[in-house]
């Protein structure tokens, strides 16, 4: 039975990578990507065929820092009086199952499983009542960060902007309300994230407000919205698993960098 929500993911079929909208166990190809408006082609592969890539494609990653209470208290954080945006390169994606590799000379690097917005239409200075009609879709994020570097820096560049450092997948699902979606990571099979975002301290659409008054949000950005309390630290070896409401689960296991 098909999705009651329609859901879109990324591919290699031959020599290229394309999109695809889930039909069953089979995708179906599309011409572009979907929030380009991309068309079925009539061409159908097994929803098994190759593995799954990260299924956005960005001019950039906007991230919010500290936006649940209970994150918040944990770090030891006030609450923020406004959004927290930084910005992650797209050079840090990686798909489902691809390896994060953490590097070497730092104390501690983190998971921060998070819901992930994709935006739909270009939005410059859009209102809270009008943001959510400039998004396509949602997808999960693991955005994985030095966390010494984090604190050394003040700002969260270097921290968040490793190679591997974000994680998105395994699709995104257009038609969600993202109110009060549950958040859940394991680590190793052990639970140690389980929120919804009903504790997020600005809601998606006050953060689409706020980021798009900076910056021009143009179709297929990806805004990482903020992870809930239960952060910790990971290791060579370990299996990070991160599953939203009425998207799926994002895995990806954890090696050392190579010397």
């Amino acid at each position: 039975m098909a999705s009651l929500h329609p859901t879109y993911v990324r591919i290699p079929v031959a020599s290229d990578l394309r999109f695809g909208r889930m039909d069953g166990d089979k995708v179906l190809l599309l011409d572009r990507a979907p929030w380009l408006g991309g068309a079925p082609t009539g061409e159908t592969v097994a929803s098994a065929a190759g593995r799954r890539m990260a299924p956005v494609d960005p001019s950039k990653i906007v991230g919010i820092g500290t936006n649940y209470r209970a994150h918040a208290v944990e770090m030891g954080k006030p609450i923020p009086k406004e959004p927290l945006i930084f910005l992650k390169p797209p050079s840090s994606l990686i798909g489902p199952d691809a390896a994060i590799v953490r590097p070497v000379g730092y104390e501690r690097t983190d998971f921060e499983g998070e819901l992930g917005v994709v935006i739909g239409q270009r939005a410059r200075r859009v209102t809270v009542k009008d943001a959510l009609t400039y998004v396509f879709g949602y997808t999960v994020v693991n955005d994985v960060t030095v966390r010494d570097l984090q604190k050394r820096d003040v700002q969260f560049t270097r921290a968040k902007g490793f190679d591997t450092f974000c994680p998105v997948g395994p699709s995104v699902t257009v038609g969600l309300d993202p109110a009060n979606l549950r958040v859940r990571t394991w680590q190793n099979g052990t639970l140690k994230q389980d929120s919804t975002t009903s504790d997020l301290i600005f809601s998606v659409a006050r953060v689409i407000e706020v980021a798009s008054r900076v910056m021009t949000l143009e179709p297929g950005d990806l805004i990482t919205t903020g992870t809930p309390s239960g952060v910790g630290p990971i290791a060579p070896g370990d299996r990070v698993d991160i599953e939203v409401e009425g998207i799926g689960t994002l895995s990806n296991p954890v090696v050392e960098e190579a010397p």
